[in-house]
């Protein structure tokens, strides 16, 4: 009898493996990677049963077709409103439903999302590297042999079964809308008063020039006060880099550790997943706030990542 394993029958270009990233090793120049939305992943996690970080299947625009090799395995789709399909059977997401043995997920694209997860009740049986099963595929890291998946891949299940319970689903938190909230620094002194101005009250939009490292903008170009090359100091996901060419480029789960480009302002950490679900050509507004305000909202973030499983009811069976 084989293990337990989800096959990846079809995969699309950006399927891996993420958890919620690698914690305590930027100074050693590894990148964090980690799920490009954190509150997505975490919705998955709560469906199924999972601590809010475990390692789900992350997706770009579409996850593509995988096949169940073993006895039963609950499994959840969130992120935003994908086309799912067990077999011809359409499944809604935000809402678990269990799959048998030789069942087929098909995960098309969603009109409102980047990303997509998801999730296996009790996860994959993957090893972790540096404390993490995310994926950093530029370094062939984490995840499924540190790449992403391919046609043939089996990824190894933590357990063969689940008890047969009432599915459940997720009643969704009101959409956020509004700018997205940056901490102006730690290089704003590089920018001339008009470039911080214009920042602050331009629209800007995304472009297709995005992936896991970053998002590169379109909009006014940032005038630097004294040059655009920096000594090269530390980065995290949501600094906002601006290079000589002026476009702002918003870095991401797998940005570098290291930059030498001035940061003009850093987005807040919950706003990175409501950058990272904005598809090409979506327009945004940045807003400034001081520090002070912004660890009250991280401190909210973290509270409705904790209170999800409140959010979640049961329904009857998808499938029978």
């Amino acid at each position: 009898m084989t293990a337990p394993a989800l096959l990846a029958v079809a995969p699309t270009p950006f399927v891996t493996v993420q958890d919620a990233g690698r914690q305590g090793w930027q100074r050693f120049g590894v990148s964090r990677s980690g799920a490009m939305d954190i509150a997505a992943l975490a919705m998955a996690n709560a469906l199924v049963g999972n601590p809010a970080g475990m390692a789900a299947l992350e997706f770009a625009h579409a996850a593509g077709a995988f096949r169940l090799d073993a006895t039963s395995a609950r499994i959840a789709v969130t992120g935003g409103r994908f086309a799912c399909f067990v077999d011809d059977w359409p499944i809604p997401p935000f809402t678990t439903f269990t799959l048998t043995r030789g069942q087929t997920l098909r995960v098309g694209g969603a009109p409102d999302a980047v990303w997509g997860y998801i999730a296996v009740a009790q996860g994959f049986d993957i090893p972790a590297q540096l404390g993490s099963q995310s994926t950093h595929a530029r370094s062939g890291i984490g995840g499924f042999a540190g790449r992403v998946l391919r046609e043939g891949d089996a990824l190894p299940l933590a357990s063969d079964w689940v008890r047969a319970e009432p599915e459940r689903t997720l009643r969704l938190p009101p959409a956020q809308h509004g700018p997205l909230r940056v901490v102006l620094g730690p290089q704003q002194d590089f920018f001339t008063p008009e470039a911080i101005a214009t920042f602050l009250s331009a629209a800007y939009q995304t472009t297709h020039q995005m992936d896991r490292l970053g998002y590169r903008l379109a909009g006014p170009a940032l005038e630097h006060a004294r040059g655009y090359n920096i000594i090269s100091d530390g980065l995290v996901p949501g600094c906002i880099q601006v290079p000589g060419s002026g476009a702002p480029i918003v870095l991401l789960r797998d940005a570098q550790p290291p930059g030498g480009y001035p940061k003009i302002a850093t987005l807040i950490s919950g706003d990175i997943g409501r950058l990272a679900q904005m598809r090409p050509g979506a327009a945004l507004h940045f807003e400034a706030i001081d520090v002070t305000r912004a660890h009250e909202l991280h401190r909210a973030f973290v509270t409705r990542i904790a209170s999800l499983r409140v959010a979640i009811v049961e329904r009857r069976p998808l499938l029978g």
